[in-house]
C-alpha cells in the first residue's frame, strides 16, 4: 500500500510566507492608490485626453463646399494639408513671434518688481509682510476680464481719468498706437501678476537658513550685497518656474488684448496673439478645423519653448 505524503507545512515566519504576504498587501496598496486617483484619471481623460483628441481629428480635415462655391458644404478627410498650410501662414507665425518678444521684454519687467518687492518684504516685520502680501495679491485674486474691464476704463481716450487731467494740464496724451499699446497691454500684465509671482519668491526667501544671512554680516556685507550675493543666487529655482510659467501664460494671451480692441481697433487687430488668432478662425470665418490644427500647434510649439526655456535657465543658473 502507497502512503499518502502531506506536503511539508510553511512556518509563519518563513521567507515564503513573508515574500507572499508582501506581495499581497503590495497589490491591495496598488488597487487603493488606483482608486484614490481614479477621480483625477477619469477627469484627465475628459478634460484633456478627449478634448486633444478631439481636435486632432478635426485638424485632419476640412470644409468643402460643392460645385463652383454655391453647393452644400462638407467635411472631408484631407490629411495634414492644413498643417502645411500653417507652416506658410504669415499671420499666424507673425502673431506668435509678436507675443513672443513682448512676453520675453513683459516678463523681465514683472518678475524683477516681484523680486525687488519680495526683498524689500524679507526685511519687514511679520505683521507688516502679511498686510503688504495681502495688499499685493488683489490683482490677482481679481478675475482677468474685471482687471482688464477697469485698466479699459483708464485706458479709455474718452472717459479715462487719466487722459482728462492730461488734458487739463496741456498734454495730448495717448494710451494706443505704436509703441504704446505694448506699454499699456504690458502695464496691465504686469499690475496683475506682480503680486502673485511676489507670494512665491517671498515664500522662497522665508525657506532660506538665516543663518546665511548672520554669517554675511560677520564678513562686513551690508544688506544690498546680502541681498544680491547671498539671497537671490539661493532662489535662482523659483525665478526660472515662474518665468517658465509667465512664458506659456503669454504665449496663451486672449482676454486682454480682445477686450483692449474694443477700444483700440486699429492698435490691436484680430491676429494681435495667436489665441486671437484661432478664435477669429473658428468663430468669425468658421474655419474650425483650421482653427484646430493652428491650436495643436501653439501647444507644440509652447511646450517646445517651455521646455527650452527651462534646461538654458537652468544650466546658465546652477
Amino acid at each position: 500500500m502507497s502512503t499518502l505524503t502531506r506536503p511539508p507545512r510553511v512556518a509563519a515566519d518563513s521567507p515564503v510566507r513573508r515574500r507572499t504576504s508582501r506581495r499581497r498587501s503590495g497589490r491591495k496598496g496598488a488597487y487603493k492608490g488606483v482608486l484614490f486617483a481614479l477621480p483625477f484619471l477619469v477627469g484627465f481623460l475628459f478634460t484633456y485626453v478627449l478634448p486633444i483628441g478631439y481636435a486632432f481629428g478635426q485638424s485632419l480635415h476640412e470644409k468643402k463646399s460643392s460645385g463652383l462655391g454655391f453647393g452644400p458644404t462638407k467635411v472631408v478627410y484631407t490629411g495634414f494639408s492644413n498643417y502645411s498650410a500653417i507652416l506658410s501662414d504669415g499671420a499666424f507665425w507673425s502673431s506668435m513671434l509678436r507675443t513672443l518678444l513682448f512676453g520675453l521684454v513683459q516678463i523681465a519687467v514683472m518678475l524683477g518688481i516681484s523680486l525687488l518687492l519680495a526683498l524689500l518684504l524679507d526685511g519687514v516685520a511679520a505683521r507688516a509682510v502679511r498686510l503688504f502680501r495681502a495688499g499685493l495679491l488683489i490683482p490677482y485674486v481679481v478675475p482677468s476680464v474685471v482687471s482688464t474691464l477697469m485698466w479699459l476704463f483708464l485706458y479709455s481716450p474718452t472717459i479715462s481719468p487719466i487722459v482728462d487731467v492730461a488734458g487739463r494740464a496741456g498734454v495730448h496724451l495717448s494710451l494706443f498706437g505704436g509703441l504704446n499699446t505694448y506699454l499699456s497691454l504690458g502695464n496691465l500684465l504686469t499690475w496683475q501678476g506682480i503680486g502673485f509671482n511676489m507670494i512665491l519668491i517671498s515664500a522662497s526667501l522665508q525657506a532660506l537658513p538665516r543663518e546665511l544671512y548672520e554669517a554675511a554680516r560677520l564678513d562686513g556685507a551690508r544688506e544690498w550685497r546680502i541681498a544680491w550675493s547671498v539671497k537671490v543666487p539661493n532662489i535662482t529655482g523659483i525665478l526660472v518656474l515662474t518665468g517658465m510659467f509667465s512664458l506659456i501664460g503669454r504665449l496663451q494671451l486672449f482676454a486682454e488684448p480682445l477686450l483692449l480692441r474694443y477700444v483700440a481697433p486699429e492698435s490691436i487687430s484680430t491676429d494681435f496673439t495667436p489665441m486671437m488668432e484661432i478664435f477669429d478662425k473658428a468663430f468669425k470665418t468658421g474655419n474650425y478645423q483650421y482653427a484646430a490644427a493652428e491650436s495643436l500647434v501653439l501647444a507644440v510649439v509652447t511646450g517646445i519653448l517651455a521646455f527650452v526655456f527651462y534646461r538654458v535657465t537652468n544650466r546658465k543658473m546652477s
